[in-house]
C-alpha cells in the first residue's frame, strides 16, 4: 500500500511540515509505503492549464506520486480562512482522476484559539469536488504542540495525527482498487 503524504505549506519554517512529517513517520511505522511530496520544497509553476506544463519535472513527480497512491495524507496551514494557495496549486494540477474513490486524511497547522477550522472544511470542499473519501475525521494543530524547530511534539497532538494516520491506512487497505473482485 502506497500512501501520498503532502506537506501544502510553501514557508521554509513550517508547522504544518511538521504535522506532514509526523504523519509519514507513523505511516511507514505502520509499513506503509510513503510518497512524500512538499510544496514549500517541491516547487510548482502556477497551474494555467496549458498542457505543456505537464513536462515540468516538478508536476512529472506531483502525477507520479498521485497516479501510484491507494490514499493521501493533506496537510496545510491556514491562510485567511483557507488553504495555502500553494497546496492549492498542486491539487489543481493533479484533478480528480488522481484522487477518485481513494481515502483522504486531512490536517491543518493553525495559529491558535478556534483558528484552523476555515481551512479545514475549504480543503475537505476541494478534495470532495476531486472525487476522494475524505473521512470524517480530522485535525487541528495549535502552535503549542510544536517545539522551535516546528516539530510536533505535543503527546495529545501526535496521538491524534497517529489515530488519524492509522484510520487512512486501515481505510486504504479496505478500498484498495487491488483488492476488489471484477
Amino acid at each position: 500500500m502506497k500512501i501520498m503524504v503532502i506537506a501544502g505549506s510553501p514557508t521554509a519554517e513550517s508547522r504544518t511540515r511538521g504535522v506532514a512529517q509526523y504523519a509519514a513517520e507513523v505511516l511507514r511505522e505502520l509499513n506503509v509505503e510513503v510518497l512524500y511530496f512538499d510544496v514549500g520544497i517541491d516547487r510548482l509553476p502556477l497551474f494555467t492549464g496549458d498542457a505543456s506544463e505537464a513536462d515540468n519535472e516538478t508536476v512529472k513527480k506531483l502525477a507520479a506520486y498521485a497516479e501510484e497512491a491507494d490514499g493521501f495524507f493533506v496537510t496545510t496551514p491556514e491562510y485567511h480562512s483557507g488553504m495555502s494557495g500553494a497546496l492549492k496549486n498542486a491539487l489543481d494540477f493533479l484533478g480528480g482522476k488522481y484522487f477518485k474513490n481513494k481515502p483522504s486524511a486531512i490536517a491543518v497547522a493553525a495559529g491558535g484559539g478556534k483558528g484552523g477550522m476555515n481551512a479545514m472544511t475549504n480543503l475537505r470542499t476541494v478534495l470532495r469536488g476531486l472525487y476522494s473519501l475524505v473521512l470524517p475525521d480530522q485535525y487541528v494543530a495549535d502552535p503549542v504542540a510544536f517545539d522551535e524547530g516546528n516539530v510536533l511534539t505535543d503527546e495529545l497532538a501526535k496521538t491524534r495525527v497517529a489515530e488519524l494516520a492509522k484510520q487512512l491506512a486501515e481505510m486504504t487497505a479496505l478500498i484498495q482498487p487491488s483488492k476488489v473482485n471484477n
